[in-house]
């Protein structure tokens, strides 16, 4: 790949490979590689990816499909490609995984799995074929765990390219805006748990005592007690995949369980990273890396593509991992770094948009107020508005929407939203399942992201917060008292997209995320539980009780919206 002003490494080399290398880390345990190599003498620079995945299924030599569930962990892109070109890849398992020694931690890693890659990073780096430079490679678990290792700073530790990781396992995936989302989990567990070598290694460090309360008080949550799955889980604690679930149902609050797994961003960490994901994956990792970008302190670029993830075996981006890898470990004139580091798609347009920041600093948020009949619209509120009711129940689960009148500008929404919302509920608790909706002209409808949150958790942690972004403790839970009125401060996840002249944005606000999912995207952004209550709850939208969408408007809407839909009225003169 090479332009008039700069090239790529070529393709060049034949492969040797080395099957199940043990690479020795912490208290004397090997984790099992698969180390890919040019067919020369020579260094060259390695490619670590690593995973609890089986290592042989990443280079399977197979014609790629749409990302699914039966081929989801083909994360770490092929070895075939890289090697060809110069490098030497290490597609390793980890800890507890596969064949690797000791015990396997968690689905975010634990500090050990953690470390391990540090010290497996440092083995690569001395070998007689390495050329002392190690970047790291992947998407998903291989993404994710890239970024946490990278805060050690392990110094052959060079690059990473890893977009679609997520960095906070608590806000990011299994308890969305403070809501359990185990589901997925549960899948994940099923397909994945067979293959690792589990224990109860929190029974371990807490003690019978501490851990039999916990779960005791765990089967005593009704949104965990409704669920039959969970509560199996928590009365057979021991059992096959159960150590890892129970751990995660037993800590609902982001507390030092919780913060020893996140990327630690305070760290400092100046390893070069490529990050991004997509729109589509708004329940798993597009927060994450839209999180990374914002704290990272070293070099950086971020793709935001079209929401669709990647085809499996992943694949679509090798050239420009290539180009990352080629300048930041062979010192290679890529011009990569001369390109504007911000690159996002927009829907409805097939194209993409390049900046120096994210969000764009071009964007005005602009309030959309929730008004009686459903309108969502910039006008102020009139006189004794109100408020929308709805029943959430496991006999009606209920909710209402707002929309939008139909688009005269050709209008770009691009960034992350946020609802304010003020709401009362005859509960003690009540679930905010938000969805970003868009209809097009003929009508059609469909997702565009969604946001979480738990009423009890509404604390804000107001030194990280903005306007756009709110950012909730998630570290104790303040009781609702019923039928009384709370400012709810909800993030809405990340879009890119352009509505056409005709076109309308949509908000569904209900109590649970029940709805039939069209993608397989959609699917992983959902499972979480329901409260089993019966409960009326409330939508306050009038002069006292502003509830508005706030709305990240890049191009157009210059005028705004018209709640006459732009239509003049019959004119007949009089």
């Amino acid at each position: 790949m090479f332009t008039q002003t700069w090239q790529t490494s070529p393709r060049e080399y034949e492969i040797t490979i080395e099957r199940d290398v043990s690479i020795p880390v912490g208290g004397g345990v090997c984790m099992k590689a698969d180390i890919y190599r040019p067919k020369a003498p020579g260094r060259f620079p390695v490619i670590l990816a690593a995973s609890p995945y089986s290592k042989e299924i990443q280079a399977m030599p197979m014609m790629p499909v749409g990302f699914s569930y039966a081929r989801g962990w083909m994360e770490s892109g092929d070895p075939n490609f890289y090697v060809r070109r110069g490098y030497v890849m290490a597609i390793a398992t980890i800890r507890g995984a596969r064949g690797s020694g000791g015990t396997f931690g968690n689905i975010e890693p634990d500090p050990q799995t953690v470390r391990d890659l540090a010290e497996a990073i440092e083995w690569l780096g001395q070998q007689d074929w390495s050329t002392g430079k190690v970047g790291m490679n992947g998407v998903s678990y291989f993404s994710l765990i890239a970024k946490r290792v990278a805060m050690l700073k392990p110094p052959s530790l060079a690059a990473l390219f890893s977009p679609y990781g997520f960095t906070d396992g608590y806000r990011d995936v299994l308890y969305r805006g403070g809501i359990l989302a185990a589901e997925f989990m549960e899948y994940w567990l099923r397909r994945q748990a067979p293959f690792f070598n589990i224990e109860n290694s929190l029974r371990k460090q807490w003690g019978d005592e501490k851990y039999h309360a916990a779960v005791q008080a765990a089967l005593r949550d009704p949104e965990i007690a409704s669920s039959p799955a969970l509560a199996n889980a928590l009365r057979n604690p021991d059992a096959g995949g159960n150590p890892v679930l129970v751990e995660i149902l037993v800590n609902p609050l982001f507390n030092d369980y919780w913060k020893e797994r996140v990327v630690d961003f305070d760290k400092g960490c100046d390893v070069p990273a490529y990050l991004g994901g997509d729109w589509g994956m708004f329940g798993l990792h597009l927060p994450g890396d839209l999180r990374a970008w914002a704290h990272w302190k070293g070099p950086k670029r971020l793709t935001l593509g079209p929401p669709i993830y990647l085809d499996r075996p992943a694949y679509q981006y090798a050239y420009e991992s290539l180009r990352w890898f080629d300048h930041w470990l062979k010192g290679l004139d890529t011009g990569m770094m001369d390109e504007p580091p911000v690159q996002v798609f927009i829907e409805g347009t097939g194209q993409w948009r390049t900046s120096t920041q994210w969000p764009l600093p071009e964007t005005r948020w602009t309030p959309f107020y929730l008004h009686r009949d459903g309108l969502l619209s910039e006008h102020e509120f009139w006189p004794n508005e109100g408020w929308s009711n709805y029943e959430d129940s496991m006999f009606a689960r209920h909710g209402v929407e707002f929309w939008s009148p139909p688009m005269v500008e050709t209008t770009e929404l691009c960034g992350p939203s946020v609802l304010n919302l003020w709401g009362s509920t005859t509960d003690t608790d009540v679930l905010w399942f938000v969805s970003l909706l868009h209809r097009d002209a003929q009508g059609v409808e469909r997702v565009l992201t969604r946001g979480w949150l738990r009423g009890t958790q509404r604390k804000l942690d107001i030194a990280r917060s903005k306007p756009w972004l709110p950012v909730h403790t998630h570290d104790e839970r303040q009781p609702l008292r019923p039928n009384e009125v709370y400012e709810f401060n909800i993030e809405v996840q990340s879009i890119g997209i352009e509505l056409k002249p005709g076109e309308r944005i949509g908000l569904r606000i209900k109590g649970c995320d029940n709805e039939v999912p069209a993608t397989i995207n959609e699917d992983i952004g959902s499972g979480a539980v329901a409260r089993p209550m019966v409960s009326i709850v409330s939508v306050h939208h009038n002069e006292d009780c502003p509830s508005h969408l706030l709305l990240p408007v890049t191009r157009g809407n210059r005028v705004g919206t018209f709640i006459s839909g732009g239509k003049l009225p019959s004119f007949a003169k009089s």
